[in-house]
């Protein structure tokens, strides 16, 4: 058994899931302007990234252990401290389990990775024990990108491998996401959409130090919050499964995506909050499909 073996065989301070959801909520704290003081809520970002209260609880703690939270005399949890320049890959970098992670997620991303597999396959390709590779399958199936086989197989999503993969999926994604834009119930909530508009922000500011993480995150979280905002729950869960199907190939190809094409798609995004925050919404419509009508040509050409 290898060192990599050893450490995630011992467990971890925190899983990859609580590290990933540390880092979203230390840039919501960013990129929401929260000062030291601000109260931390678990059921607030329970809705808002989507996930129980359990996994944000172990979150909480580790950004706890690290400084930048604190507990309130009373109960409960405020910010400690100003994370306005804080690094967050150097104060939450990843675990080998999450490299791993991320590997078997590019590997399937181009190819390399059959659609179905089994556990016995995976054990000698990465050099890890069952238990990893069982708990990396699950944390897949939990995001729906793999399903369990009858007898010991897993089968991967259909990727969006191909050009006729990617026109459909913008396709659909041009139907339900202006779908979410003309939805009776749209309501645009500043706690959804301001901390997207100033993450985007940010982003311009230096275009060139982003990471292919910390890119797609703010990308997803944009369309994702228009979803959440139009009120309905089946085009916000259409939504974020077109957002996990496309992580996995974004993240594969984040290398070869110019900055200029980053600046581009922030700029895009905030014209379309700019419309939505004065209430023209049909212009809004207008230029989120153009937005993925020019995505799709860029993601085919690429």
């Amino acid at each position: 058994m290898d060192r990599h073996d050893e450490e995630s065989d011992r467990g971890e301070a925190a899983s990859p899931l609580q590290i990933d959801l540390a880092r979203r909520i230390l840039d919501r704290i960013r990129d929401s302007g929260w000062g030291v003081g601000t109260r931390v809520s678990v059921p607030d970002l329970a809705r808002t990234f989507g996930v129980s209260r359990s996994p944000i609880s172990g979150a909480l703690e580790l950004l706890v252990s690290k400084g930048i939270l604190a507990p309130l005399e009373t109960r409960g949890l405020q910010v400690a401290l100003d994370v306005t320049g804080l690094d967050t890959a150097e104060v939450l970098p990843s675990s080998p389990l999450e490299e791993l992670y991320r590997r078997m997620m590019r590997e399937r991303a181009l190819g390399d990775l059959p659609q179905e597999v089994s556990e016995a396959e995976l054990i000698p390709r990465y050099g890890v024990s069952r238990g990893i590779i069982r708990k990396l399958l699950l944390r897949f199936a939990a995001e729906g990108l793999v399903q369990r086989l009858p007898g010991h197989g897993w089968r991967f999503a259909d990727s969006l491998v191909g050009e006729d993969a990617y026109r459909e999926s913008y396709e659909f994604r041009a139907a339900v996401e202006c779908a979410a834009l003309r939805s009776p119930g749209f309501h645009a909530d500043p706690q959804v959409l301001m901390p997207v508009r100033r993450a985007h922000e940010r982003v311009l500011s230096d275009p060139d130090s982003i990471s292919g993480d910390e890119w797609f995150r703010i990308n997803a979280s944009f369309h994702q919050g228009l979803a959440i905002c139009s009120g309905n729950r089946f085009l916000a869960d259409a939504v974020r499964q077109q957002n996990n199907l496309r992580r996995m190939q974004e993240l594969a190809g984040f290398d070869e995506l110019p900055s200029e094409r980053i600046e581009q798609s922030c700029r895009e995004h905030l014209a379309i909050l700019d419309a939505i925050d004065t209430g023209e919404m049909e212009w809004a419509e207008a230029l989120l499909r153009q937005h993925l009508r020019q995505a799709s040509e860029f993601a085919t050409l690429s």
